[in-house]
């Protein structure tokens, strides 16, 4: 994945805006460099509490529980569909943005917004909408179906951004070379857009080993949901599982890796930042309109739909309310912000380190800052609960545990944005700075975070969007006599009382779009720094 956390297309030595030698944080303060060390360990501690765990089970109680048939039956069930949804949304969202992007789409605009707004609805409940109205779809077919069309925008954001700043030229020489449509596109779109798309299909990978609520839903077994079941059972076997989930990650990361790094892709210089033209549809309008209607429908209509219909049906059910709609909401938002600015803060400092001089000792530190988006959420959870219970036991059952395990969760997506942000910051600003007497600190906050903002805007929104709709970690960390809006969907979901359960997720939907769109206009209008952020 080159494409998520490195700017592929540009040179890492010269300015992207001005041409001249980068020398931006050539000498990194001390303080960087030491809250960024203390960050990458604290991503770090549900690896270690894993290990802790796994050693209390013994080699031959090990060697058991990884080569029994049920281990076996959730690696095939894990990579079947890992391959499955991450080829579905490769062609959903390169396709989806070569439409957008390429061609004179009407509404073009309007399209933009509802191919990203499947983005705010949350897994768990794309698949309590499609196993409330098709009990039929479970299994294999049922989780590929449901996560690709919740998963494709993934791939559409990067790719979309990394189309708008395409060189054009080489398509139009391309073209004016007796190449057609799609041989340009294979020949010289594609490799300019691969690594983008490779990043995009990195994050669909990462959030597959992940997911719990709509495999448990759609009855569905991965290694996320066993290891969320042993956990009552059997904490050191359950860690023994999500070791195997680690290792699977860390065989992604690296064959990621591999591919992004044959290849680098260049610009022609400030004339390639020209947009591209865009192609008449003629014949192809109508069924290009048909299946992007399709897919909107499918992705974002039968969540909506079938929200709507529970909304409109009885909402009675015998499981007593534990928090009314107003309270679990206020408690979702103060947890989600409380995160998302921590998370903000906390990649700032990593984002300025590895954004430049990228040593293999940076590389090292900023890949492993991804290891925590395989790690299911209530591993991370109990990882906080132990470690708490032993070290900081005032903190054990508080709200502010609850809002570091949103933070550790969904640092890497923070640390994404604002990479891309400094990227594009011209480095001449912050020498000026320096130049005129000012320390470090004070360059930082009046001249890079400025530059910055719209990064850590994308990234606030970002983590916000995913804490609000995080659930198994908040089944294991809310605060005794606090319910959040996901914890009392799950509860009326899991008594099967569907319309009860609606209001909460309706106000999920209505909560995450509101970043949702705010991230999709920051990439239509932010061209080259979107295009960094994601590519």
């Amino acid at each position: 994945m080159a494409g998520l956390l490195s700017v592929e297309t540009v040179d890492p030595g010269l300015d992207p805006v001005l041409g001249s030698p980068r020398r931006i944080f050539r000498r990194r303060p001390r303080w960087i460099v030491a809250i960024s060390i203390v960050v990458a360990g604290l991503l770090l501690l549900p690896l270690v509490f894993l290990i802790m765990q796994a050693r209390l089970v013994g080699g031959e109680d090990l060697k058991r529980i990884l080569f029994r048939q049920l281990t076996l039956d959730l690696l095939r069930n894990t990579v079947e569909l890992a391959v499955l949804v991450t080829a579905a949304c490769a062609v959903l969202g390169v396709g989806a943005a070569w439409c957008i992007e390429r061609t004179m789409l009407p509404g073009r605009r309007v399209w933009a917004v509802l191919i990203v707004l499947p983005a705010a609805v949350p897994d768990f409940i794309v698949g309590y909408a499609w196993h409330s109205i098709a009990p039929s779809m479970t299994g294999l077919k049922g989780a590929a179906i449901v996560m690709s069309l919740a998963l494709y925008p993934l791939v559409y954001l990067p790719v979309a951004a990394a189309l708008r700043r395409v060189d054009p030229a080489l398509e139009e020489t391309a073209r004016s070379l007796g190449c057609g449509p799609w041989t340009t596109f294979r020949r010289v779109t594609l490799p300019q857009i691969r690594p983008a798309m490779l990043g995009g299909c990195l994050v669909v990978m990462l959030a597959l080993l992940a997911e719990f609520g709509a495999f448990e839903i759609l009855n569905f077994q991965t290694f996320t949901t066993a290891i969320f079941t042993e956990f009552r059972v059997d904490q050191s076997a359950a860690s023994a599982l999500a070791l195997v989930l680690v290792a699977l990650a860390i065989v992604v990361l690296a064959g990621d890796g591999l591919i992004a790094g044959r290849g680098r892709v260049s610009r022609a210089g400030p004339a390639a930042t020209r947009p591209a033209g865009r192609r008449r549809l003629d014949v192809m309008m109508i069924p290009t309109l048909g299946a992007l209607t399709v897919l909107v429908g499918l992705s974002l209509g039968v969540p909506i739909g079938t929200l709507i219909y529970w909304l409109a049906s009885s909402q009675h059910s015998t499981l007593p309310a534990a928090a009314t709609l107003a309270s679990a909401t206020f408690a979702t938002v103060k947890y989600a912000a409380g995160a998302a600015a921590l998370a903000t803060v906390a990649a700032l400092p990593v984002a300025l380190l590895t954004n430049v001089r990228r040593t293999r000792g940076l590389k090292v530190l900023e890949r492993s800052t991804l290891l925590i988006q395989a790690i299911p959420g209530v591993v991370v959870a109990l990882t906080l609960v132990f470690f708490s219970v032993r070290y900081a036991y005032s903190l054990y059952q508080t709200s502010t545990l609850l809002i570091f395990a949103y933070a550790l969760l969904f640092f890497p997506l923070a640390l994404v944005c604002i990479r891309g942000s400094v990227a594009q910051a011209p480095p001449r600003l912050t020498e000026m700075g320096r130049s005129l007497g000012r320390r470090p600190f004070a360059v930082l906050t009046r001249v890079t975070v400025p530059l910055i903002a719209p990064g850590l805007i994308s990234a606030f929104s970002l983590v916000f969007l995913s804490a609000v709709t995080e659930l198994t970690a908040t089944l294991v960390l809310v605060p005794t006599g606090t319910q959040t809006l996901s914890t009392q969907f799950w509860a009326y979901q899991s008594n099967t009382s569907y319309g009860a359960a609606a209001p909460y997720a309706a106000m999920i939907v209505a909560i995450a779009a509101v970043p949702s769109v705010v991230i999709s206009f920051w990439f239509a209008r932010r061209t080259g720094a979107a295009g960094a952020v994601l590519s």
